[in-house]
């Protein structure tokens, strides 16, 4: 707790004074929810792994220490993710800014040293940062994330077929997620979305796609969020989908929300975005769902994969209404079209892009089933 405390005073979230020990008392829980808020963290006021890991990581500002890529275990921290952000805005490709030190973030600053005359060695100390800090804006025109990014999936081209997606089904195993008694029966999150994952593949893979699941319905095979964002990695997806449903005290809270990674100030994945953009209006068209719009956060299923990749709560578990259609496996299945709508709309340039809830999901398969006769003849 003190370690705690000692943090959010460190950040002006808490009031220095004398030390409450190890209480957590209302203060700490205001300045744990501000910390939250202003991380894109999920805001419950509670320090668990992922918020004490931003805790950890918040420790550090950018020129305290010398920065370099570390092996087996690389160096973590926001002095990282300030340095990846500047990077990214002067135009040096560190991919996404996930306050992680990797091979990338190293070659992009040893790109840096290079053009400025310096030793480049990759790693970030004292003559880096006094020349980062001199320089101004290097590209003009647009994000230069966004334009980079933009511009890999107009080369990848409008086909689904081929593709790699990684779809996981949230919780699962001895954490059920968001659970409601309903007379006889009992709803939980994990089999709903294992369900809906489940129809998702199905879907995906009759359109040429080749689909993982993260999870499948047996305790032994649930994995904690970083494992599966490394799964994701290994299998070099091309999109990943994850899938929950939303639970709240009030049971009048519905509808769905989709999120990708973002820091709320302004540095986002420009595709998860894009592709949230595209799942959400897909959903809310196909479904009638409330729009509880899309959301940037910093969550570490979004923060550590590397593709476009967004975690879709289609509704609420807890509300009568939502409850009652997602039991329905009818209503699954327009979830399942909607999203694989939304997927394909993703890989049609900008330009060439069709209206929300057009897509005939079903011609998908139809032409991928052509092909293949086409190709046996």
């Amino acid at each position: 707790m003190r370690e705690i405390r000692a943090v959010l005073t460190g950040l002006d979230l808490l009031a220095a004074g004398p030390s409450a020990g190890d209480e957590f008392d209302a203060d700490t829980e205001r300045a744990v929810r501000a910390f939250q808020q202003s991380r894109g963290l999920s805001v419950d006021g509670r320090v668990g792994a992922e918020t004490w890991r931003a805790l950890d990581a918040a420790r550090w500002r950018l020129g305290a220490r010398t920065l370099y890529h570390a092996v087996p275990e690389p160096l973590t921290g926001e002095d990282v993710r300030s340095l990846q952000e500047r990077l990214l805005e002067i135009g040096y490709d560190v991919g996404r800014a996930d306050a992680v030190y990797g091979v990338r973030t190293s070659r992009a600053v040893a790109q840096f040293q290079r053009e400025m005359g310096l030793k480049p060695d990759g790693s970030c100390g004292p003559q880096t940062m006094g020349t980062l800090r001199r320089l101004g804006r290097k590209v003009v025109g647009g994000r230069p994330q966004w334009l980079r990014e933009s511009d890999a999936i107009r080369q990848a081209g409008p086909t689904l077929v081929g593709r790699t997606v990684v779809i996981d089904p949230g919780h699962g195993g001895t954490d059920p997620g968001v659970v409601v008694p309903d007379g006889p029966l009992r709803w939980t999150e994990a089999d709903l979305v294992h369900d809906l994952a489940s129809r998702l593949e199905g879907r995906l893979a009759a359109a040429g796609v080749r689909v993982q699941l993260t999870r499948g319905p047996t305790p032994q095979s649930c994995l904690p969020d970083a494992e599966r964002a490394q799964l994701a990695n290994s299998l070099g997806a091309d999109v990943f989908i994850s899938l929950h449903t939303d639970g709240h005290a009030n049971p009048e809270a519905e509808g769905v929300a989709t999120y990708h990674y973002g820091t709320g100030n302004g540095v986002t994945s420009a595709t998860g975005e894009r592709l949230a953009g595209l799942v959400q209006r897909e959903i809310v068209a196909r479904t009638g769902l409330r729009d509880c719009r899309t959301h940037a956060k910093t969550w570490e299923l979004l923060r550590l994969t590397r593709m476009p990749a967004v975690r879709v709560e289609v509704g609420y578990l807890t509300s009568p209404t939502d409850r009652g259609r997602l039991v329905d496996p009818r209503f699954r299945d327009r979830l399942v079209e909607a999203i694989v709508a939304a997927v394909q709309r993703m890989y049609f340039p900008i330009e060439r892009d069709v209206p929300t809830g057009s897509i005939d999901v079903s011609a998908l398969r139809a032409a991928v089933a052509a092909g293949r006769r086409v190709g046996a003849n």
